[in-house]
C-alpha cells in the first residue's frame, strides 16, 4: 500500500507538471504550434510519449487544462450567483460573468497563463468546441446567462446574438491582454484584477444597454 501511494503521488505530480507546462506553451505560442513532444520536454520528461500516456490526445490535454481552472471558477461563480439572488440589474449578472474568472487569476501565483491559453484555444477551430463545452456549459454560468437574458431590454434576436458575441470576445481578450502585460512587466490600465474586473463590467454592461440604431 505505501508503495502504491508513493507511485500515485508521483503520477499526480507528473500530470500537474505536464499540465502547467502545456498551458504555458499553448498560451505563448498557440495550441496548434506546440507538439506533445515539446510539452513532454518542457515538463522534464525523458519519455517523449509522456503526454499521450498521461492524457491521450492533444485535445484531451486541452480539455484537462480547461477543467483544472473551470472547476475553481465554477465554485466562485456559484457562490456569487447565490448572493445575487433575484436581482433585476444587468450589471449584477454581468459581474457574475466577469468577477469569478478575475478572482481566480488573482488567486493564482503570478505569472498566470489561463487567460492567454483561453484566447488561443477559443480562436483555434480545432479546440474552440472544447472551450465552449467545458467552460461555457457550467451550471452557474448557464444560470447567470439566463438571469442576464431576463434583465436585458427588449432587443431584436440578431442584436442579442451579436452583443453576446461581443461581450464574450471582450471578456476573453481583455483578460488575456492584462495577463500578458503583467507577465511582461508592462503597464496596465488598472492596478489589480479586482479593479480590472470593474472596468470590464462597466464596458460590458454599457454594451448590453447601448441603444439599437438602424444601419
Amino acid at each position: 500500500m505505501p508503495g502504491k501511494a508513493v507511485r500515485a503521488e508521483r503520477v499526480a505530480a507528473t500530470r500537474d507538471l505536464i499540465l502547467s507546462n502545456a498551458e504555458r506553451l499553448f498560451a505563448e505560442h498557440g495550441v496548434a504550434a506546440v507538439s506533445n513532444r515539446q510539452v513532454s520536454e518542457a515538463a522534464g520528461q525523458g519519455n517523449n510519449t509522456a503526454v499521450g500516456y498521461h492524457f491521450g490526445t492533444k485535445a484531451d490535454l486541452v480539455r484537462a487544462i480547461v477543467r483544472k481552472h473551470t472547476e475553481q471558477v465554477e465554485l466562485l461563480r456559484a457562490r456569487m450567483v447565490a448572493g445575487t439572488g433575484e436581482s433585476d440589474e444587468v450589471r449584477d449578472w454581468v459581474a457574475c460573468m466577469v468577477r469569478p474568472l478575475a478572482q481566480h487569476l488573482a488567486d493564482l501565483e503570478s505569472p498566470t497563463w489561463f487567460g492567454r491559453f483561453s484566447a488561443q484555444a477559443m480562436t483555434d477551430p480545432a479546440y474552440r468546441e472544447i472551450m465552449v463545452v467545458e467552460s461555457l456549459g457550467s451550471p452557474a454560468l448557464l444560470r447567470t446567462a439566463e438571469e442576464l437574458d431576463r434583465c436585458l431590454p427588449d432587443l431584436p434576436p440578431a442584436v442579442r446574438r451579436e452583443r453576446r458575441d461581443m461581450a464574450r470576445l471582450l471578456m476573453v481578450h481583455m483578460v488575456a491582454e492584462r495577463e500578458r502585460a503583467l507577465a511582461e512587466g508592462g503597464p496596465t490600465p488598472r492596478d489589480s484584477w479586482q479593479r480590472a474586473a470593474t472596468g470590464l463590467i462597466d464596458a460590458i454592461t454599457g454594451l448590453w444597454l447601448a441603444p439599437v440604431t438602424g444601419g
